[in-house]
């Protein structure tokens, strides 16, 4: 198998993962809302088989219980409803701004490391789509293009509701984007690296014998600066601002059918954007505490050999559970914080987090300077 086939299995992989897991975070929503709230949450969409084929209703018992088809119904509907389009809106930028907002949120994923280099026959099979010495720029530049959906949604609607709400989120996105182009600024001076791969390899080892070199040790301020904002980025609960229904109209209330779908798919692909690069960044990506190439060294002194194959299932585990992770955080955040008012969002984020976001990178800046 060339690299180019191998490049586009791991590429088809992994975007089936993001997709999937996209759609699954529809039902952790509902489900995770309903046990804060005390409720029993959605449990209605079953899939049902001839009496005679009961074995096969027994085995999806926990499923429907469960829900977990919600997911799927939400998708159906959403093919099957009617495409409503405006009539004083253009066709061809109405129709085209929910794709912009997808493909860009999706593309960011190509520079994202998701497990270390698999040697297989003689090929080093690294995971990753594409490993540029620039990935960090490449993520910021996808998530800033996104923003040319949420514009054009607004714009081409034929609805002043709609260019209002546009205009609220791309100001949004927009502000929240520099505090979090900022804040990693201090992990990429610390690694001395613009290269994912290379932030995650620099995050091997661990400090006084114990402790995993991550960068939320190293830039703890950094941290959470970068997730606050990034929460901002996705138009997440209590940044939601552009899509508050019950207090404004957002940019998208002239789309419906599978347009509509593509907005909220958007959200929930940059919510799983946003955990991957909280884990590359400051969760050590795919590195596992006291695991190396050659097995586990743990701090007692003790050894344990593992095999290369399993060293690289463990690392692409490990990042899976820190992305569900961050989901979950996420979802715990959106169900118990209440929504921000408009300037209060633009308060927060030009007047605290921007400040503090250069005064972390100027001291990063200083430290590096005297350590080096």
């Amino acid at each position: 198998m060339t690299d180019f086939w191998i490049k586009l299995v791991l590429a088809g992989a992994f975007l089936g993962m993001v997709l999937n897991l996209a759609g699954l975070l529809t039902w952790v929503e509902r489900k995770q809302s309903a046990v804060m709230q005390d409720r029993i949450g959605a449990n209605r969409a079953w899939i049902l088989f001839p009496k005679w084929l009961f074995p096969l209703n027994w085995l999806l018992m926990p499923l429907n219980k469960l829900g977990l088809f919600h997911s799927l119904a939400d998708a159906m509907k959403m093919f099957l409803k009617e495409d409503f389009m405006p009539k004083n809106a253009d066709k061809f930028l109405h129709t085209l701004a929910p794709m912009i907002s997808v493909i860009f949120a999706l593309m960011a994923f190509a520079s994202i490391p998701f497990g270390d280099v698999l040697h297989l026959n003689g090929r080093d099979i690294i995971f990753q789509v594409a490993d540029i010495n620039t990935g960090v720029l490449l993520v910021f530049a996808m998530m800033s293009l996104g923003v040319y959906g949420v514009i054009l949604a607004g714009f081409t609607s034929g609805n002043n509701y709609a260019f209002l709400g546009g205009m609220r989120a791309a100001s949004q996105m927009l502000s929240y984007e520099i505090t979090m182009g900022i804040s990693i600024m201090g992990i990429v001076l610390t690694y001395g690296s613009l290269s994912p791969r290379e932030i995650v390899l620099a995050q091997g080892g661990n400090y006084f014998g114990w402790l995993p070199a991550w960068g939320i040790f190293v830039q703890p301020l950094a941290f959470f600066l970068f997730m606050t904002a990034a929460l901002a980025e996705t138009k997440r609960v209590p940044f939601d601002l552009p899509e508050g229904e019950s207090e404004i109209i957002g940019y998208f209330v002239e789309y419906s059918g599978m347009k509509f779908g593509m907005f909220f798919l958007t959200d929930l692909v940059e919510t799983v954007l946003v955990a991957c690069l909280m884990t590359t960044f400051f969760l050590g990506g795919w590195q596992t505490p006291y695991l190396m190439p050659d097995g586990f060294h743990f701090p007692w002194g003790a050894f344990c050999a593992v095999p290369h194959g399993l060293v690289i299932t463990l690392g692409v585990v490990s990042f899976m559970l820190k992305v569900a992770f961050f989901n979950w955080l996420f979802m715990q955040i959106r169900w118990t914080l209440p929504r921000f008012r408009y300037d209060q969002l633009m308060h927060l984020g030009w007047k605290i987090l921007f400040p503090a976001s250069l005064v972390n990178m100027l001291v990063t800046s200083i430290v590096v300077v005297m350590r080096g």
